[in-house]
């Protein structure tokens, strides 16, 4: 048995658990938290994606002994004073959760990307997630949650100054017209 310290959505954690158990194991067995999802199991999936010091690791392929005295976020930990993340509140109003087994995924992921670059264009958004699967959605909706979580993270900061945000709104509402326009186009030829 190996017993580690370390910082779990933001709260200082002990841990004692087999010496071969992943991270993934470690999270859901060990610790309680089933946000984090079995997927592959091979690292092709990212839907056990979790935020190691900041950057998203897939927890399936990271010994949990590699964890000692780092910091790990789960999608449980961007829950900030009983409030969801933008993220969040905005995967859920545009149905980019389907079925939701690789939302968790998704979520840290592209956290992870906002902390980074905070207003990313679509194929930064496109980039950054492209390790994530999913089977249900298309990923058309996902991209266009992360894209209003950011309008409604701008918001949060300067609620009361409408010119701040504006220009953005219509920069991403015209990007994301623009590629519906393109997806019906392509899906007319098509037939």
């Amino acid at each position: 048995m190996k017993h580690i310290a370390l910082v779990v959505n933001h709260e200082a954690t002990d841990v004692l658990f087999a010496g071969y158990k992943t991270l993934l194991e470690v999270l859901r067995e060990d610790l309680g938290l089933c946000g984090t999802k079995h997927g592959c199991e091979l690292g092709e999936c990212g839907a056990c994606a979790v935020l190691l010091d900041g950057q998203p690791v897939l927890s399936c392929l990271v010994l949990g002994v590699e964890c000692e005295g780092r910091e790990v976020l789960t999608v449980e930990g961007l829950v900030t004073d009983g409030r969801l993340h933008p993220l969040q509140d905005a995967f859920a109003d545009l149905g980019a959760a389907q079925c939701g087994y690789c939302t968790p995924g998704f979520l840290v992921t592209a956290k992870a990307l906002l902390d980074e670059t905070p207003d990313p264009t679509r194929d930064q958004i496109r980039e950054a997630l492209a390790g994530c699967l999913c089977r249900c959605t298309g990923y058309q909706q996902i991209f266009e949650a992360v894209e209003e979580a950011v309008i409604r993270s701008a918001k949060a900061v300067a609620p009361y100054d409408a010119r701040a945000v504006a220009p953005q709104e219509d920069r991403r509402s015209a990007a994301a017209a623009s590629e519906r326009g393109a997806t019906a186009s392509a899906e007319r030829e098509a037939r």
